[in-house]
């Protein structure tokens, strides 16, 4: 493999870093006390055509690959950002792309690639179901030529700031014997959903604004359905490759700010006459985060590389999100004993990273389960979900 970075690449990583200086800490720490959308900062990220980064230039994007695509969150995330106000639009448009007719995609492409269209919100997870998709129970029962939808999402962030969901329904019934045979996928256009998807915020710990949403006698057209009748939760599992690297680099670039405060601040705060940073109980921590990011940087390299050559993913994909996730929140930790009692003031902005690195051990899919794909599918173990 080569590990150095095309010039293209470094062009990449340069032009999103001028973007994240325009919105220092200060713009993220009000943004978190008022808990608003980054409306502007999606905006720049939109109008330098970063957030169309997977979509063919064909249809308005830049065309690039996964890898790409994670150096530009890695860089936001860095930078003290906060991609997760837009990084479903990466992901999200996966299924699109690849098993969307060629009439949906110029529907709906070009107007994602320029802003005219918002694709954030993803409706997959549900109050009953939680990590085992194949349980949902939101249902879509085929009538004349669409199809009506009633059920419920929960955790379904960046509702109010999308024009588009994608959403999994069942359109059979639970079968056992191929639990992954009877849910579909749709695009649901909001605007013309009207009052049959409703959304009540839902409070949590860092600022996603995410949603509840109430689905009743929704009616889709048979032309939002994307791909096959019954092959949906396959397609969203293609999609998650991309998600977990795209989440990989986030947590990536979540510990290299982490290691980047630490160490500057480590070897300028002086207690006790010296550095602190001069203390091994202090620095050596920080080193070992160094070398954590480091291994999952690798991993996520190699994700991307098979992911991006069209060859199975899955393992690393998954490998790339569980390393760089422990990574980031061992650098939560790690920044936050070198701070003290300065890691807690808003000002520093290491309390507001630290909850928001905090979220990856858990979602968009939580490591235990991670553990439990790596122990059955590619360990060969008894199945153990």
């Amino acid at each position: 493999m080569d590990f150095e970075f095309t010039p293209e690449q470094d062009h990449i990583r340069r032009a999103v870093r001028e973007i994240c200086a325009d919105f220092p800490g200060e713009y993220w720490r009000e943004l978190d006390a008022a808990r608003r959308y980054p409306s502007e900062f999606v905006a720049a990220l939109t109008a330098g055509g970063w957030l169309a980064a997977l979509i063919p230039e064909e249809y308005g994007g830049i065309g690039v690959g996964v890898l790409e695509a994670s150096l530009i969150l890695e860089e936001i995330h860095r930078s003290g950002g906060n991609a997760a106000a837009c990084h479903a639009q990466m992901y999200i448009m996966g299924t699109l792309l690849r098993h969307g007719t060629e009439e949906q995609k110029r529907r709906w492409l070009p107007g994602i690639a320029s802003g005219a269209l918002r694709l954030q919100a993803f409706g997959v997870t549900e109050p009953n179901a939680g990590s085992d998709a194949t349980r949902i129970e939101t249902r879509a029962v085929r009538q004349g030529d669409g199809y009506v939808v009633n059920g419920q999402k929960i955790f379904t962030s960046r509702f109010q700031h999308s024009d588009l969901m994608l959403l999994l329904a069942r359109t059979s019934d639970y079968d056992e014997a191929d639990r992954a045979g009877n849910l579909s996928v749709f695009m649901v256009d909001l605007a013309e959903a009207g009052e049959a998807v409703k959304a009540s915020p839902l409070e949590t710990m860092v600022n996603h604004e995410t949603s509840v949403v109430h689905i009743e006698g929704l009616r889709i057209p048979a032309s939002n359905r994307i791909g096959e009748e019954g092959r949906g939760f396959r397609y969203i599992l293609g999609g998650m490759n991309a998600e977990r690297i795209l989440i990989a680099a986030e947590c990536i670039g979540d510990a290299r700010f982490f290691i980047d405060r630490a160490a500057a601040y480590a070897s300028e705060r002086i207690v006790f006459g010296r550095p602190i940073g001069q203390n091994q109980g202090v620095q050596f921590p920080i080193a070992r985060v160094y070398a954590q990011t480091a291994a999952a940087d690798l991993m996520r390299l190699q994700a991307a590389a098979r992911f991006d050559a069209g060859l199975p993913a899955g393992p690393e994909a998954n490998m790339a999100k569980l390393l760089a996730s422990e990574a980031s929140w061992a650098g939560a930790n790690a920044c936050m004993d070198t701070f003290g009692g300065y890691g807690m003031a808003t000002e520093y902005d290491i309390e507001r990273k630290f909850r928001e690195t905090r979220l990856y051990q858990v979602a968009p899919v939580t490591n235990n389960l991670i553990l439990a794909y790596l122990g059955n599918k590619v360990l060969g173990m008894p199945k153990s979900y």
